[in-house]
């Protein structure tokens, strides 16, 4: 009830009023059953926009520490995203991957959407980097399509560290399905993941115009923050690469 209370009454209409963003594709977007949209990740408020103009109700998978905050403010913020549907995540540990897909299982059992952003973090400086293979796994093992999605001009309107939005317009451009069900059964095989993934990712690229790094975005996040602070480097564990 408070996801459909955001959406129509209490957010969905500011988003709109704010950023006034222009919809392509729409009509890619089945009006039922299971499917996945990915889509590149550069703001906060990516959370809230694709939500906000789709007709369906989609599920993405967050991260834990939305849910964990101190305070009164940690709490708010665990309110907000569990009341919009959102599933929290543990990212750290070997078996983070494996956990994500089981929830990402979970809402695609249930005939939902779900919305990933292979990229697994927010892009800092605005380019799209290299995706992990999650987002195949799943696409697989629950025989559904995959919509590709870009988000434009949600960088320039928050970027990383900014809290309020800047005024600036927004594009969120859905492309045709991508289907893998000739790849059924083979799940287990890297080299088709890793395939599939890079599918999925010149898919957003190509609706984003992005500059593409085939790095993962991670891994450059801190390398560059050891390089800036004189430290030695410690590269985050990328699960499922």
């Amino acid at each position: 009830m408070f996801y459909y209370l955001l959406k129509y009454v209490l957010l969905g209409p500011l988003l709109r009023l704010v950023f006034r963003p222009r919809i392509e594709g729409l009509e890619h977007v089945p009006d039922s059953g299971p499917a996945i949209v990915a889509g590149n990740h550069l703001s906060f408020s990516d959370h809230f926009l694709m939500p906000a103009v789709l007709k369906r109700r989609i599920t993405f998978l967050a991260k834990a520490e939305y849910f964990t905050g101190p305070g009164v403010k940690g709490r708010l913020t665990a309110f907000f995203f569990r009341s919009a549907g959102q599933i929290p995540v543990d990212r750290s540990g070997k078996d983070a991957g494996q956990a994500a897909i089981r929830e990402g299982l979970k809402v695609l059992g249930k005939g939902e959407l779900l919305g990933i952003y292979p990229e697994g973090t927010r892009s800092h400086d605005g380019r799209l980097y290299k995706g992990k293979v999650g987002v195949a796994v799943m696409a697989l093992r629950a025989g559904v399509p995959v919509i590709p999605c870009a988000m434009i001009g949600t960088f320039e309107a928050q970027p990383p560290g900014k809290v309020i939005p800047n005024i600036h317009p927004v594009v969120i451009r859905f492309g045709k399905p991508l289907e893998f069900s000739r790849y059924a059964g083979m799940e287990d095989e890297k080299a088709i993941l890793r395939a599939i993934t890079d599918e999925i990712m010149y898919a957003i690229l190509s609706l984003s115009e992005q500059e593409y790094v085939d790095q993962y975005a991670a891994v450059v996040k801190a390398e560059q923050a050891a390089e800036k602070g004189g430290k030695e480097r410690r590269f985050p564990r990328a699960p499922l690469s």
